[in-house]
């Protein structure tokens, strides 16, 4: 490791994905808290670095369990969205141009499409599995005020001014992946401000208040979860979209309160979490503060149909999945094979790679986007289920130009 690196990386704290653990079977009881799936994309680069060459394994449409069942025009709108993002890349253009011959509407005539021009591979984790973890994430939906008062006394931030972000990878390309957050304290550069100290008012956040809330624990998931609508008082829907994050390492509430003894491991959803900070309001913040992660937003476009992931195009609910973009290429549809949140029945159907996630880190491992509202969040927040993925690229995809 570079000496300037080793130096920043025991300096300032990198964007930190949850600690990995093997691959769980299929659960029957809610997850320890939905990942964050904030689309930042650039925590640091594990031991054994992943690429597509290494992570992706040429397989055929027929080992795609599910394939010729699936409704692939149900994700035709979203392969759509991708290519007006990809089109311009010479690896997609052909690909991309030849689509618009194809009747969307058509199941068949996409499965067509599909099998005719990509290549499907399976992707595969650094020590040769092909299980890995499928978590949810979804749109919420939270009350709000332009204006403070005595109910919307929580602020949501934009960037502060005084937010560094240290970007080597023009010196040092093997950290291209890495961008790390930090401080100026007089000529050093030090860790940004941890979540206490920022609600505490340490940082220069004062004057980057886009809107205040009524509710701390919507606010907390809303951080959580990289984007979201708010409905202001004056009956205006605006839209926030993930703009930085501090730096720290993200820490799951609901496995504190797990080892804690407060919830059981099956009471350790979203749900539940929400229902624990109901009953203990004088406990809340010295628990939310136990992680340290913190997110900073931007007001952004209502898009009608469904949030801007990392790709930069709206999510499609049910059809857009958050990837780790060092071994799924951005943008690329991807075949998942899992089970329903918190059953064992199949959930296998095409997808598209649109968004990245701080905590969406390793080769085999999906974050599926669920839509808007409460129930897109109660299925979000159920979701922790075991499973495969298959990238299709177009044929002659460069592999190695990643």
């Amino acid at each position: 490791m570079p000496v300037i690196l080793a130096a920043l990386s025991s300096g300032l704290a990198g964007c930190g994905s949850v600690p990995k653990s093997p691959p769980p079977q299929p659960v029957q009881a809610p997850p320890v808290c939905p990942a964050p799936a904030t689309p930042n994309g650039d925590a640091p680069v594990p031991s054994a670095p992943l690429s597509w060459a290494s992570a992706l394994r040429p397989a055929s449409f027929d080992a795609l369990p599910g394939w010729s069942e699936d409704a692939q025009s149900d994700a035709w709108t979203a392969f759509q969205r991708s290519c007006s993002a990809l089109q311009l890349q010479s690896a997609w253009q052909e690909t991309c141009a030849s689509a618009a011959s194809v009747d969307g509407s058509d199941t068949a005539a996409v499965r067509g499409f599909f099998e005719q021009r990509f290549v499907p591979h399976q992707v595969v984790n650094s020590d040769g599995t092909v299980e890995g973890t499928f978590t949810g994430y979804y749109e919420p939906l939270i009350r709000g005020s332009r204006q403070r008062s005595t109910t919307n006394r929580y602020p949501i931030y934009g960037v502060p001014d005084d937010l560094l972000v240290v970007d080597l990878s023009e010196v040092y390309p093997e950290i291209r992946h890495m961008r790390l957050r930090g401080r100026l304290e007089g000529r050093r550069v030090v860790p940004y401000y941890p979540r206490a100290d920022i609600e505490a008012g340490k940082a220069a956040v004062q004057g980057r208040e886009l809107v205040w809330t009524d509710d701390a624990v919507e606010l907390f998931f809303l951080q959580i979860q990289g984007s979201g609508r708010v409905r202001l008082d004056t009956g205006e829907t605006i839209r926030l979209s993930y703009a930085d994050q501090n730096g720290h390492p993200y820490r799951s509430v609901g496995r504190l309160l797990v080892e804690q003894g407060e919830l059981t491991l099956d009471q350790a959803s979203m749900q539940g979490i929400k229902a624990w900070a109901a009953r203990n309001p004088e406990r809340l913040t010295q628990m939310l503060n136990q992680n340290a992660s913190y997110v900073f937003f931007r007001e952004t476009d209502a898009w009608p149909d469904g949030p801007t992931g990392a790709l930069g195009v709206p999510l499609s609910a049910g059809r857009s999945l958050a990837i780790d973009p060092r071994a799924v290429p951005l943008g690329a549809p991807v075949f998942v094979s899992t089970t329903w949140p918190n059953t064992d029945t199949p959930l296998r159907r095409l997808m598209l790679a649109q968004d990245t996630g701080g905590a969406i880190k390793g080769a085999v491992r999906g974050d599926v986007f669920w839509g808007s509202g409460a129930q897109a969040g109660a299925t979000a927040g159920r979701m922790r289920q075991s499973g495969q993925m298959w990238v299709l690229l177009p044929r002659d995809f460069p592999l190695t130009s990643d």
